[in-house]
């Protein structure tokens, strides 16, 4: 007997008297970075090999792994509800840990029995989980009470429980606040988002705005929205070009360290920026990262470019890097993993963004490009998943565990962040590099929390800036 096919929504038991040995039965679960995180509020079980991946990646396990008995509670799970089922007693259970379990892993868990006590209605089973490669990552024998009657019942409907990350915007402000905060060039911010945004990154403690525009209109938009200006120096100019003209020059006399767009066009800032009178250019193009963080994935990644390039060169992509590697370093990954992404994981002449990609990890190799691990092309979910990646046999030390994420272009990037923002429940921020100074570039659309994480992370920027000036 094999209860693999027991019907859906139903729970239906074996008792004692129909159970033989050898009747197996067995669930798959694949393990996700949630799962994790609810197991440790369940358990208390707070120990930095499940939670903490930067104190993982140390251990001899080289990343996070799952609590040994999250595999142990899966086998509960095949005995209460599969074999013997419903009405079943646990009584002892003997488990060895023989692999780590990761994020992404897929298991079987199967039970087999292997013995019954006919006097005391006493079950053995043998238990195994074994991961999708094939290797058994637990062993053991569990004893159970086996039930005497039928039982056959609906299955609950468990609530969904969701985890709001704890390390998101609390822990981002914890660290940077000790870095105090940084003169900001807010340019026109002539509507209540955007001045109320700068209005909160100066409560935060993160930033010293200077607003720059109409002072008329910016005191009647205060006024409206009930917003105070007590304080906040003003650089009165006529309209948006003459704001975005001033802020730049603000910046490039080190009055101020950082630029935030405000209710102006992105193309009429960044034409600022770029001017030759600004000062602010670099060697490198102007490219946007979104920094994120969603439940599903064990730490924060980095999208870029999903807001300036919208068809970027071989040339465009590796500045593109550059600049995203540069935001890695200042947020703390000393050597960020970068998954040039494609919609295959094979190189496909017909297919430019795969032609790309592995020009740019050979540009690694001639060192081009430094201070990160490249691999590419990747497709999206063998960048992120390492099963995906197992299953599709790829080795890459950057399959499965991406810090930054290189899209093709701003199309795709665009929505593949906004489809991470609304429908994965991903923070975000928004900066855009490649000047001599961070400049936080955030939607209308974007919320109060993405507009103080983006002030947030150009903070850190501005700082990683004064030992390593772009």
């Amino acid at each position: 007997m094999n209860d693999t096919t027991q019907p859906i929504g139903m729970l239906r038991n074996h008792t004692f008297a129909e159970l033989q040995l050898g009747d197996s039965a067995s669930i798959e679960r694949q393990l996700t970075q949630q799962d994790i995180e609810l197991f440790a509020v369940m358990s208390g079980d707070l120990n930095p090999a499940h939670l903490d991946a930067e104190y993982a990646a140390a251990s001899q396990f080289h990343g996070v792994i799952a609590h040994g008995m999250w595999g142990g509670a899966l086998i509960s799970a095949v005995l209460g509800t599969r074999l013997p089922g419903p009405g079943t007693v646990y009584l002892s259970q003997t488990l060895k840990f023989r692999a780590p379990v990761r994020v992404g892993d897929r298991l079987t868990i199967g039970v087999t029995v292997s013995a019954k006590d006919e006097a005391r209605r006493r079950v053995t089973l043998a238990c195994r989980c074994v991961n999708q490669d094939g290797q058994a990552v637990i062993e053991g024998e569990a004893l159970v009470l086996a039930p005497e009657q039928k039982i056959e019942r609906p299955a609950s409907t468990l609530p969904e429980v969701r985890l709001l990350a704890a390390s998101g915007l609390p822990r981002l402000l914890d660290h940077v606040r000790p870095l105090g905060p940084i003169r900001v060039a807010v340019v026109h911010p002539c509507d209540a988002l955007s001045l109320g945004g700068a209005l909160d990154a100066r409560a935060a403690g993160l930033i010293e705005p200077v607003l720059v525009g109409p002072r008329a209109r910016l005191e009647a938009v205060a006024a409206e929205a009930g917003l105070s200006l007590a304080g906040i120096e003003i650089e009165d100019v006529p309209h948006s070009h003459a704001a975005a003209a001033r802020a730049t020059e603000l910046g490039g006399q080190g009055v101020v360290q950082a630029l935030m767009k405000g209710s102006l066009h992105t193309d009429e800032l960044v034409s600022a920026v770029l001017a030759p009178a600004a000062g602010l250019r670099t060697k490198r193009r102007l490219s946007h990262c979104f920094v994120m963080q969603t439940p599903a994935y064990p730490r924060p990644f980095i999208i870029s470019d999903a807001a300036i390039n919208i068809a970027p060169t071989l040339e465009h992509k590796a500045d593109i890097i550059r600049n995203a590697i540069t935001l890695a370093h200042a947020i703390g990954v000393a050597e960020p993993r970068v998954a040039i992404l494609a919609a295959v994981e094979t190189v496909n002449p017909a297919m430019p963004a795969t032609l790309d990609a592995a020009a740019l990890c050979k540009m690694v190799d001639r060192g081009q490009i430094t201070g990160a691990v490249l691999d590419g092309p990747l497709a999206f979910d063998n960048a992120v998943s390492a099963a995906a990646a197992r299953t599709k046999g790829i080795v890459s030390p950057v399959a499965g565990q991406a810090d930054v994420l290189i899209v093709p272009d701003l199309e795709s990037g665009n929505m593949l962040a906004k489809q991470l923002e609304y429908m994965g429940d991903a923070a975000t921020a928004g900066i855009v590099l490649g000047a001599r100074l961070p400049i936080v570039l955030t939607s209308r659309a974007d919320s109060r929390e993405t507009r103080i994480a983006s002030c947030a992370v150009a903070v850190l920027l501005a700082h990683h800036f004064q030992g390593n000036p772009p």
